[in-house]
This record gives structure tokens, C-alpha cells and sequence, in this order.
């Protein structure tokens, strides 16, 4: 073909690179609706799978307690990592900052064996019993890391004259902050709030060192009875969190485009003015 268009090469690359990352998860929402119990024999389509998840207490107990950690963790999450991004961004010199950056970033390379573990000896050592706010404080403190990015990615590019249009019409700097700086960079809020209720979701390691008796996280009880072997109810319970998280994706995306769109009329409203 043409330069600039697709070759054979580049259409097979891709479509092997998809095909590897999703066909695994197709293959696991089919197999959801297997009749037969042997997950890897079809034996025609059903539902029944669905039906006894709804009574296997112990799945529906520890995907209970992953959404109350996940949307707890997610939001204190949120919070914080855009007051460190709004620090690391309007605040470029002040004592520690060095350090306060290497904090706020070190979960990011840092193994979360490590981070496990260093959890679990700070808890033992302030005496504090395991459960499901170790695991929520847990899930804070290595995902506030990742909003922190995303939001600090978005506070490089954003336009400080609209802030200085807005304190010279008299307006405060709190009011400010929530009436053009907070829907601006909202869209990146939005997603690190997605990121880290979805790594929240997903985490199994620092869940295995800082939980404790009756908080048992989804991801944790799936382990356990995988060494066992898989059973539909995990297909089942798996294909209604992938519809969770990809509908809240497609939330978000449809918001931020929303919230893009009536930007950019503002500005050219504001243009014209």
C-alpha cells in the first residue's frame, strides 16, 4: 500500500495484539453461559450459572465488600491525589517539595510485594486489627499515586488566564476554583476516579497482606478457588464485572465528551463576545 496507509503487516499486528488481549475475555463471557458445568466443554446456552451465583453467599459477600472498598478507596483517592497534583502544580517551590514528589509517586515503580508488606508491618506495629478499612487505606495509598498524574497532566495545559480573568472580576480564589478550574480539569478527575476504583477492583496482592477475618476481597476468593479449578459461578461473577466496569467507561466517556464539547462553545462564545 501507500505511504501513510495500512499494510498487511500492520492490519495482521493489530488485529494478533487484540485478539491476545481480548479474545481471553470473550472466551470467558461465552463460557459464562455454558450449560455444562466443565467450563471448557459447550454444552448450549444457559443461565443457570447466573442463578446459583445469586446464592453462592460467600461470591456475593466478597464482591460486596470489593465495591465498598473500590468506591470508598476510589473517592478519599480522588481527593487526594488532586490536592497533591494541585501542590506539585501551582506550588513549584516550597521546603520538601523534592520529597513530597518522590511520596507521592514512589507506589507508581514501586513493587506491590513491597507495599504489601510495609502496610502489614505499620499495622501490626500501631496495633491495628486487619480488616476492611486496612485494606480501604491500603487501596488509598497506592492509587492516589495514579490520579495524582492524571490530574497533574491536565493542570500543565490549562489556561491560568481564565483563573486571572476570574479574580480580577472580583472573584475569591475558592470560588475560582470550584467555578473554572474544577469543570475544567474535571474530565481528568473523572478518570482518575476510574482508574483508581478499576485498580481497586483489580487488586490482589496488597488485598492478601493488609486484609483480615470478614474482608475478603472478590479478587483474594476467586484466587482461592481457582487453585481448585474454575468454576462457571467465576465466569458468571467475572462477565458481570467486566459489564460494571465497562459501563461505567462508557459513562465517563460520554461525559467527558460532554463536558469537551460545551468547553469548546464556551470558548468560542467567548471569542465572539
Amino acid at each position: 500500500m501507500n505511504g501513510g496507509g495500512w499494510s498487511r503487516f500492520n492490519i495482521a499486528s493489530v488485529t494478533a495484539g487484540f485478539a491476545f488481549l481480548y479474545l481471553p475475555i470473550v472466551l470467558l463471557i461465552i463460557y459464562s453461559f455454558n450449560a455444562s458445568r466443565l467450563v471448557t466443554v459447550w454444552a448450549g446456552f444457559s443461565t443457570q450459572w447466573y442463578v446459583t451465583l445469586w446464592h453462592n453467599q460467600a461470591l456475593l459477600d466478597a464482591a460486596w465488600v470489593t465495591l465498598r472498598v473500590g468506591l470508598v478507596s476510589a473517592t478519599a483517592a480522588t481527593v487526594l491525589g488532586t490536592m497533591a497534583a494541585l501542590a506539585l502544580t501551582r506550588y513549584t517551590r516550597f521546603r520538601g517539595r523534592l520529597l513530597f514528589s518522590g511520596m507521592v509517586f514512589a507506589p507508581l515503580v514501586m513493587p506491590e510485594v513491597i507495599t504489601g508488606l510495609s502496610l502489614l508491618l505499620l499495622f501490626v506495629a500501631l496495633g491495628v486489627d486487619r480488616g476492611m478499612m486496612t485494606v480501604t487505606l491500603a487501596h488509598i495509598t497506592f492509587s492516589m499515586c495514579f490520579v495524582a498524574v492524571v490530574v497533574q497532566s491536565r493542570l500543565l495545559t490549562f489556561d491560568r488566564s481564565l483563573e486571572e480573568a476570574a479574580m480580577d472580576l472580583g472573584a475569591t480564589p475558592v470560588k475560582t476554583f470550584f467555578a473554572i478550574t474544577l469543570p475544567v480539569i474535571a474530565p481528568a478527575i473523572i478518570s482518575g476516579w476510574m482508574l483508581a476504583f478499576t485498580l481497586s477492583l483489580d487488586d490482589l496482592v496488597i488485598a492478601s497482606f493488609t486484609s483480615g477475618p470478614g474482608a475478603t476481597t472478590l479478587p483474594m476468593k476467586i484466587y482461592s478457588q481457582v487453585r481448585l479449578g474454575v468454576t462457571p459461578e467465576i465466569n458468571a461473577i467475572c462477565t458481570i464485572l467486566i459489564a460494571i466496569v465497562a459501563t461505567g467507561v462508557l459513562i465517563a466517556s460520554v461525559v467527558n465528551k460532554r463536558r469537551e464539547v460545551q468547553r469548546r462553545r464556551d470558548e468560542q462564545a467567548a471569542q465572539r463576545a
